[in-house]
């Protein structure tokens, strides 16, 4: 099987089984080994009580993409931390663009940056620490 065909297997289980994306609105727009795109149309259940996106969402947004990415080798791997900065506000109708690329790849750890857009736009700046995790199932049950 070629490394794309596992992201494409990887990014199928997950969306069949993570119900939590599906839940919030997120949407998978691609995968390739290393790298994801997922999206959000800001709705008012995404809101803050300022009336823009709740920083909540954008974080899962941003952590929906590293998910994806980091799993896409077909190893289950897990977040070991993650950090976000918050650049601008968006808000209701906005469609949030959160693009995942691996940097960083070493023995069983990896270092991942989302950058979150609407347009052209940056939102909001993620860097996600991975772990691999071999002693879990294979990955969303590839």
């Amino acid at each position: 099987m070629s490394e794309q065909e596992t992201a494409d297997r990887v990014a199928a289980a997950m969306t069949r089984q993570d119900r939590a994306i599906r839940d919030a609105g997120i949407r998978l727009l691609d995968i390739a080994p290393g790298r994801a795109r997922t999206a959000l149309t800001v709705a008012e259940r995404h809101l803050n009580g300022h009336g823009i996106v709740h920083g909540g969402y954008l974080f899962f947004l941003a952590d929906a993409a590293f998910s994806f990415a980091c799993n896409s080798h077909g190893v289950s791997t897990v977040a070991a931390g993650g950090d976000i900065a918050f650049l601008r506000a968006a808000k209701p109708g906005d469609e949030l663009v959160a693009e995942a690329r691996e940097t960083a790849l070493s023995g069983r750890s990896g270092i991942y940056d989302v950058t979150v857009r609407v347009g052209d736009a940056v939102v909001a700046e993620f860097r996600g620490r991975s772990r691999a995790a071999p002693h879990l199932p294979p990955p969303y049950a590839v």
